[in-house]
């Protein structure tokens, strides 16, 4: 390449065919990447529902091993703000790509070891201590490769299909159920059901090995972002005796509190009724409902399916007609599929279940598709990755991990799903207004002008 087909920071600009073939390799590096990290963060949730009351809470009443399983299962919820703090202070002063590296490696190796681990009958209270632990690491790992995934993405992207660049970070969440799933069918359709408990629930876990060829790919083979690059020289040309950003963390938080706390909504409704439809009804299904496991697994699996598409078409939507649209219309939507969510589901017929989830899963994903984009536009490129991860962590930590948990609770405690479905609509209803408050950062008169970059600085 000649010195003209570059900027004066080293990087192809947009639009050069060597520009474009390296972010296509991007982009498929970032949705394995982000499948088999979700993956393996996913996999915890069904073997929550289904193995780990067994394996390691043998001694508890089916219900309450159910509330001890899931209570594990939040434990990674817990740690994921934790690992976007880190993620974010870090990524914001060294790159993006160091993050992503260090949260696949963790990643990797933290559920490789839940497939190792002693059931409690071998090692008694060990068990479980060592399973909460691991599966703490994991959301260490999680909070913080979702924001340099896709701020990876995003930042390298042309400006005005960031939308749709995001996707292929969020896309990750589908793929990695469809990969969880098919894991499971795979196996307890290989063995019968004792064997599956005993042993071959550990398969799927062991297979996360496949994330570290990745991870050596992303290290050897991926750039850091332009975006970043150029932030980092133009302060080198500045200010070569800092770094981009002394404290990132500290800045976003005192200078953009309200856009985290606002981007933290914007997830709720989303994340409530996904944790519900992947873990929630899975474990209700069975238990209460009478259901047969595979059924469901199988109706999860194709609801991700469909929702996998919806992700993909609303972030390339978000590009023409602006990131809030298509969040407040799938926010309202699941408002109004909160009750005939569960009235579906309560029939215990395997097609209406199927409507029910699979409904819900469009409606979630039309929300969840900008949200790549438009987190990481709220803030600006020196405290991107911190106010982008610490919104989405927040959301983790509050909503996603205690779902599954707040509905068997209420469940068990009123008989009905009524109150259940009362929680998702709530979800939903924050979200509008999280999304009617903030600005639109793709708006039309950004969309018009060729040259002008959606982001902060032309929200209104």
């Amino acid at each position: 390449m000649t010195s003209s087909s570059v900027s004066p920071t080293g990087i192809a600009p947009a639009g050069t065919s060597h520009h474009t073939r390296a972010h296509r390799k991007l982009l498929a590096a970032g949705l394995i990447g982000s499948s088999i990290e979700w993956y393996d963060f996913f996999l915890y949730g069904t073997a929550a529902a289904l193995v780990f009351p067994h394996v390691f809470f043998p001694d508890s009443s089916p219900l309450m091993g159910t509330l001890l399983s899931f209570s594990t299962f939040w434990a990674g919820f817990v740690a994921r703000p934790i690992g976007g703090l880190v993620a974010g202070h870090f990524g914001d002063r060294y790159g993006r790509k160091p993050v992503v590296v260090v949260s696949l490696l963790l990643m990797g190796l933290a559920t490789f070891l839940i497939g190792c681990l002693p059931s409690a009958a071998s090692i008694g209270v060990l068990a479980p201590i060592l399973l909460v632990t691991l599966r703490f690491l994991q959301g260490i790992a999680c909070g913080g490769q979702w924001g340099g995934i896709v701020l990876l993405l995003t930042e390298s992207a042309d400006p005005k299909r960031r939308g749709f660049a995001g996707t292929f970070g969020q896309m990750g969440v589908p793929c990695g159920v469809i990969l969880g799933n098919v894991a499971f069918l795979t196996a307890t359709a290989a063995m019968p059901n004792e064997v599956f408990l005993d042993w071959g629930w550990r398969i799927p876990f062991l297979a996360s090995a496949a994330l570290f060829p990745v991870v050596l790919y992303i290290q050897t083979k991926v750039e850091d972002t332009p975006e970043f690059r150029e932030l980092q020289a133009e302060v080198a040309a500045t200010r070569p005796e800092q770094q981009v950003v002394q404290a990132p963390l500290a800045e976003a938080i005192r200078t953009h509190w309200r856009k985290i706390l606002l981007g933290c909504g914007l997830l709720a409704a989303t994340n409530s009724l996904f944790y519900i439809s992947i873990a929630g009804v899975l474990s209700y299904g069975t238990t209460e409902l009478g259901m047969n496991r595979n059924s469901i697994l199988a109706v999860s699996l194709a609801s991700s399916l469909v929702g996998l598409g919806f992700i993909l078409w609303s972030g390339w939507i978000s590009d023409r007609v602006g990131r809030r649209p298509m969040i407040m219309i799938g926010a309202a939507a699941l408002v109004l599929w909160a009750f005939p969510y569960f009235w579906l589901v309560n029939t215990a017929n395997l097609v209406l279940f199927a409507v029910a989830v699979t409904v819900g899963s469009i409606f979630q994903s039309m929300t969840y598709g900008p949200l790549a984009a438009y987190l990481g536009e709220l803030f600006e490129p020196n405290v991107r990755l911190s106010g982008a991860s610490l919104a989405y962590q927040l959301a983790a930590v509050t909503v996603s991990g205690g779902t599954p948990f707040i509905m068997t609770a209420l469940i068990a405690n009123t008989g009905t799903t009524t109150w259940v479905s009362v929680f998702v609509a709530l979800m939903g209803a924050l979200t509008l207004f999280s999304a009617w408050v903030l600005k639109e950062t793709n708006p039309a008169a950004v969309r018009r002008d060729p040259k002008a970059v959606p982001g902060i600085a032309h929200a209104r």
